[in-house]
């Protein structure tokens, strides 16, 4: 009989698989990655573009088409096409990012063909009806208003600003910027960025060779636009930042939000740092939470990441506390660092690191699709799949000395950006 009494015995996490995907090339030039994986006949494809033709002066271009690409078209109204893809029991969502803007589209193998003629529309012939960006720009106006009352975003938007600056990773937007919004500068856009110079597809599913030849067959030809573009590139120096003080004298609460410009998936020291983040404040077990939440009581819940983009990499610690004891919790924050860089890591507590993070990367390659998520964060930071390796290495061999080397060099509270949205 089972004993209950006894935990279940854990292992290590001894190896990972990852599924790597076939190159093709659609008529057009257009690369195509596919992880053909799964019984389900279902497929997602991803028709990603980089961000192009940057302009401080109208900050929204980029957002406001990727919120509208599917909102009308010179052949469907954003009503036939939504009418469409139901029919097929497909589904359409599309992202945008500071680097890249993706379509994603949902189907069944059995009505690929049937729905990617309306892809080909929404990425060739997307007009931007005068309608729908009215009902666009009051609905983000809205939103902004609202958001501005909350302590947690006024922290999150000082913090991007004081690091990047007025650039797509940093740029504040204010309700004047959705009232400048034009037409014809979400066409302008359009065409400079949807494009196929512009466009990698990935896909995930059960996706054969017919499937290549239906994608090929819609999306393979010429497109229509063809507008100038030069793909977005910004390089950012430490500058000194200090603290950042936003006061709102009826808060309960303070936002706290705190970090600097830091280093990428593409640094060596990549993979050992997010082992570092991961106890300091990676996950819930982390010495953040079990101090500032557990310990102490001063919040819900505090978390650090460390964050990589295209042109930059960053760490940031966030919370939000209670604003009588906002000042203790930053004292605790600080303190919490520098044990980190004076004091050896415990076997034990680095055991659970290890075993927390290679069981996450475990768990988070359940599907064809999490395999192509995988592969686009390497294939875009201009990595392979030996990335991966070197992770999973460094995570189950790093030392305690080397963690402590690490905090030295990249934790230097010194040099943080400290934003606090409320009272102090």
């Amino acid at each position: 009989m089972l004993n209950r009494t006894l935990a279940p015995e854990s292992k290590q996490v001894d190896e990972i698989k990852f599924i790597e995907p076939l190159k093709q090339k659609l008529d057009n030039g257009i690369p195509v990655f596919t992880i053909n994986a799964g019984q389900q006949e279902l497929v997602r494809i991803e028709f990603i573009f980089e961000n192009v033709n940057w302009d401080p002066s109208k900050p929204l271009q980029a957002i406001a088409v990727s919120h509208l690409i599917n909102n009308g078209t010179a052949q469907l109204t954003a009503k036939e096409i939504a009418d469409k893809v139901d029919y097929y029991g497909a589904f359409l969502q599309t992202e945008y990012g500071a680097d890249q803007l993706a379509v994603k589209l949902y189907t069944l193998n059995k009505h690929l063909a049937s729905v990617l003629p309306i892809m080909r529309s929404i990425l060739n012939e997307s007009i931007f009806p005068e309608q729908e960006l009215a009902i666009f720009i009051q609905n983000q106006k809205q939103s902004l208003q609202v958001n501005l009352q909350k302590n947690d975003y006024l922290a999150r938007r000082q913090f991007a600003n004081a690091l990047f600056g007025n650039t797509t990773y940093g740029s504040n937007i204010e309700a004047a910027d959705y009232d400048a919004l034009k037409r014809a500068d979400l066409v302008a856009y359009f065409k400079a960025a949807y494009k196929p110079e512009n466009c990698t597809i990935f896909v995930a599913g059960k996706f054969e060779q017919t499937g290549f030849d239906a994608l090929n067959g819609v999306m393979g030809q010429q497109w229509d636009n063809n507008a100038a573009a030069v793909v977005n590139k910004f390089s950012f120096t430490e500058h000194p930042v200090g603290d950042i003080f936003v006061e709102r004298p009826d808060a309960i609460q303070s936002a706290i939000r705190m970090g600097a410009l830091g280093i990428s998936r593409t640094h060596k020291d990549f993979p050992g740092f997010q082992v570092l983040n991961c106890l300091l404040g990676g996950y819930f077990g982390s010495r953040l939470m079990a101090n500032i939440r557990e310990d102490k009581g001063y919040t819900y819940g505090i978390g650090s990441a460390v964050v990589s983009l295209k042109d930059a990499g960053y760490f940031f610690i966030a919370t939000e506390v209670g604003a009588d004891v906002c000042s203790d919790a930053l004292n605790e924050i600080e303190k919490e660092i520098g044990i980190l860089k004076t004091e050896p890591i415990e076997e034990e507590e680095l055991s659970l690191v290890r075993n927390y993070m290679l069981g996450s990367m475990l768990g988070s390659l359940e599907n064809a699709f999490s395999h192509a998520d995988k592969f686009k964060n390497v294939y875009f930071s201009g990595l392979d799949y030996s990335y991966y390796t070197n992770y999973i290495h460094t995570v189950k061999t790093i030392t305690s000395a080397e963690l402590a080397a690490l905090a030295n060099q990249y934790l230097n509270t010194e040099r943080f950006a400290k934003v606090v949205v409320g009272k102090k």
